[in-house]
């Protein structure tokens, strides 16, 4: 595999591809501006790309464009400071065509911190989008979108109970690589009037997921939000769980439902994570709820898809062709808690779901 990383801070360079290459399968060049970038782009044909989002001269953003017009399919994964500034133009990254991004190490306290930062961070990112293109490359495998099962997949319970007839209360959602782009195609197509709330869980760390909710009310006919410690859920409205704290739903009133935000141990090494989220969600709801899990890698949301089945809730899950990675929504759908779903069509069944109940 062959890995390209344009970071105009040779430390950054240094951690990086040192990271990179300890990995046996990862060839690695480095380019400290985005110019020189697209030159070794060309020289080297790439598998995957690492960029720095801000840069002097040429900006991740411009360098990205670049890439797009010369080299369209290779996988790019955006650098980018745990910032205002930085999660914006990595949001801009995405809508142009990145595949996905990573956060530096800026919070490490040595070098050691900053390595296993990036290990932990970025590596499988590299690993994940630069096999696939490797693979078609030298023609030894194909490129799968479906990672194997985990053997640590705990054993499937008995079947499910028949879904709890009565009103729909509560949508939650829970999604993860390649989030962003699959939100903004199922929130602008739910309706003003929807008459339950929606909860989001979308793995992202802090601010990046204020402006993702910003984003995303832009563009939505109902009110998306980042959701608040104690808030109350409103009907037709939208709230994004914040980046590093995870989001329970708790019993508000008769039918309402308000939320607890906490910082307790990351699940799934998530946090916010989604088996959190329908865990609650399917306790609070008393089954009453419809979960629905996105493109993402891993499985977090399996055991919570089975708690809202266990509960008589409903799950649907996005199908393996529309999926950026179809790792979450596959486990759900494997494991027959949820069938599986088009992306275009996931606003459709969320509304027909209410509308029918």
């Amino acid at each position: 595999m062959r890995a390209l990383v344009v970071d105009d801070s040779v430390v950054v360079r240094r951690t990086v591809a040192t990271v990179l290459a300890e990995a046996d399968d990862i060839e690695v060049v480095t380019a400290s501006d985005g110019r020189i970038g697209l030159r070794r782009c060309a020289e080297l044909n790439p598998d995957v790309i690492t960029l720095d989002v801000e840069m002097p001269g040429l900006t991740g953003l411009e360098t990205l464009a670049e890439i797009r017009k010369d080299f369209p399919t290779v996988p790019v994964i955006m650098y980018s400071t745990l910032t205002a500034r930085g999660a914006e133009a990595t949001l801009d990254a995405l809508a142009l065509g990145a595949v996905d991004y990573a956060t530096k190490p800026e919070g490490a306290i040595s070098r050691d911190d900053a390595a296993e930062m990036v290990r932990q961070n970025l590596l499988p990112l590299v690993k994940l989008w630069g096999k696939r293109r490797a693979s078609t490359r030298i023609g030894t495998a194909s490129a799968r979108r479906s990672p194997p099962l985990d053997d640590a997949v705990p054993a499937a319970p008995a079947p499910p109970p028949k879904p709890k007839t009565g009103p729909l209360r509560l949508v939650v959602v829970g999604v993860s690589t390649g989030g962003p782009a699959a939100l903004a195609t199922v929130m602008p197509m739910l309706p003003e009037n929807l008459r339950v709330p929606v909860v989001i869980v979308q793995h992202m760390p802090p601010v990046f997921t204020a402006m993702l909710a910003e984003r995303l009310d832009g563009l939505s006919n109902i009110s998306v939000t980042e959701a608040v410690d104690g808030e109350v859920a409103l009907p037709g409205h939208a709230y994004i769980a914040p980046g590093g704290k995870h989001l329970e739903v708790v019993r508000y009133g008769a039918s309402g439902f308000s939320f607890e935000l906490t910082e307790n141990p990351p699940e799934n090494s998530c946090r916010p994570a989604v088996d959190v989220l329908f865990r609650t969600a399917a306790a609070a709801a008393d089954g009453h709820l419809l979960g629905v899990v996105l493109t993402g890698m891993g499985q977090d949301g399996l055991l919570g898809a089975r708690d809202i089945t266990q509960a008589g809730g409903e799950v649907i899950a996005q199908d393996e062709a529309t999926s950026v990675v179809w790792g979450m929504p596959g486990y759900v759908v494997r494991e027959r808690l949820g069938r599986a779903v088009p992306l275009d069509e996931v606003a459709r069944t969320i509304t027909g779901k209410v509308a029918r109940q």
